[in-house]
């Protein structure tokens, strides 16, 4: 009897625990089982590594093979764990005498002993890197697990390879750099023609991390300012980077060099669904909202996405993250986002032009619902532009200089308070967002007659605090307060059609 321990990691959600490798040999009839709640693309595993050993030279052990994948209650899916059975498997068998205990192996085998890449190899390489172990990548995810600092990887294209760096008889290929590629341009704020107020809210927005509304006739440029929001953010720390270079891992869309430090733009269509939004599936993956993750997430005619699906991002637009809960599993995502959302006025494209009634107008925005809205700090009219706007050869301020404010703002907020500021906790706003007696009696008064709630007095509070740090103010004045009252067009539309 023989047994061997190898390591290498399942994942759920981004988390990636830790699986030992267990192959025991015995004698009796010779046969191949394999437990520890392997899911069916895990059981077939048993004739890729028969074939993958055979094919590369190794003797099939004519024994009982028992595999176990520790721990039992895991769930076990994809063909992460090939590349270890294989190996354990030799080491049981004779044919490979190594210490395995420093490394952790990853990787689908061919038949031919060639090893393919996987999903999800950065939280798998985060994991290796606490444990303080070796991991041993496909040598394409290779390439992308040695962005995560600090680690210890390797990367490999067969079988054989492993084998005989693991008896020290040659050393593993180098690891290529990411390849170069031309980054796309974020799109030019100078490319919209007027909408001053839009521009202006666009940069609160920006400055505070808040989410935006907009609306407005077909036509007026809502989806040029919502597709230019990316370009006026800061930079993604490195923190932030390598967290939205896990999702996108998992999600097996990997993120280039250039990549590697911008904000993400996701603009799904309203036909989507509610698991495509927010994640989901037997094995959970990360949705849209995940992977606008520390980025912008555009939603385009929004009245037409189903309520459900709305309704889906009121808790992730809280908690910055998303929780998927399957029978047999569940998972956690971050989800950190800034929403954007446009719409037209009414189901015809304007509330004005006389083609809907005041009743079919009412029905169509009463799509959104009030909690919905509640979680939306600026609301802005995108209206049709004055005659002889478009002809005219205006310089518009460019993203550049707009990001320049942007930042100056952000940085006030980091140094301040750690955080934007629309992630201030409860306590955190009575601490940097405290009203004189009379500004606060005023602002509370005003809410009254708006008809607005605790909510959004909070977050108009948070606005009003970006448009003081855009000023390089430290305290927030009745100027910023009136302001903030002022990007709630949308609410004044939903009351006036109401009266």
């Amino acid at each position: 009897m023989a047994l061997a321990l190898v390591h290498s990691r399942a994942r759920s959600g981004l988390h990636a625990p830790l699986v030992t490798v267990e192959v025991h040999l015995s004698r009796g009839l010779p046969g191949f089982q394999l437990v520890g709640l392997p899911e069916t693309s895990v059981k077939e595993a048993k004739d890729r590594v028969r074939s993958a050993l055979i094919n590369s030279g190794f003797e099939f052990p004519d024994h009982k093979i028992t595999v176990n994948l520790a721990p039992a209650d895991l769930p076990k899916e994809g063909g992460r764990f090939d590349l270890a059975i294989a190996l354990g498997i030799l080491h049981a068998s004779g044919q490979l005498q190594a210490d395995l205990s420093a490394y952790e192996f990853f990787g689908e085998l061919a038949l031919s002993g060639e090893i393919r890449s996987i999903v999800g190899e950065i939280p798998l390489a985060l994991a290796c890197k606490i444990a303080g172990h070796t991991a041993v990548f496909p040598l394409k995810n290779a390439i992308q697990a040695q962005q995560v600092p600090d680690l210890k990887v390797l990367g490999t294209e067969h079988l054989l390879q492993v084998h005989a760096f693991l008896l020290h008889h040659q050393g593993l290929p180098a690891i290529p750099a990411i390849p170069e590629t031309q980054a796309e341009p974020y799109p030019d704020l100078a490319d919209v023609k007027g909408q001053a107020q839009a521009k202006r809210a666009l940069e609160i927005a920006a400055a505070g991390e808040h989410n935006l509304l907009m609306f407005g006739p077909a036509g007026t440029g809502k989806s040029m300012l919502a597709q230019r929001l990316a370009g006026i953010l800061p930079v993604l720390t490195d923190q932030e980077a390598l967290e939205t270079a896990a999702i996108y891992s998992v999600a097996a869309q990997p993120r280039t060099l250039q990549q590697w430090h911008q904000r993400p733009f996701r603009q799904p269509h309203h036909s989507c669904s509610a698991v495509a939004l927010v994640g989901g599936g037997s094995v959970p993956r990360p949705g849209e909202i995940s992977l606008a993750h520390s980025g912008v997430l555009f939603l385009d005619e929004v009245p037409e996405f189903p309520r459900v699906v709305l309704e889906s991002l009121r808790q992730p637009l809280e908690s910055g993250k998303v929780f998927i809960s399957r029978a047999a599993r569940q998972a956690e995502f971050p989800a950190s986002f800034q929403l954007v959302v446009a719409l037209n006025p009414s189901p015809s494209g304007h509330h004005k032009d006389g083609r809907s009634s005041p009743e079919q107008i009412r029905r169509y925005l009463s799509r959104l619902s009030g909690p919905f809205l509640d979680r939306i700090e600026l609301q802005v009219e995108v209206p049709l532009l004055p005659k002889g706007s478009l002809s005219q050869h205006k310089t518009e301020e460019s993203s550049a200089v707009v990001k320049q404010r942007v930042d100056a703002a952000r940085t006030m907020q980091w140094q301040r308070q750690g955080k934007a500021n629309a992630r201030l906790s409860l306590s955190e706003l009575e601490q940097h967002c405290r009203l004189q007696p009379a500004d606060a009696d005023y602002f509370e008064s005003c809410l009254t007659q708006l008809k607005l709630s605790a909510r959004s007095y909070h977050k108009l509070l948070k606005v009003a605090r970006t448009l003081a740090d855009l000023a390089q103010r430290p305290h927030i004045e009745r100027n910023d307060l009136l302001e903030a009252l002022s990007y709630r067009s949308f609410d004044r539309l939903l009351n006036y059609l109401q009266s």
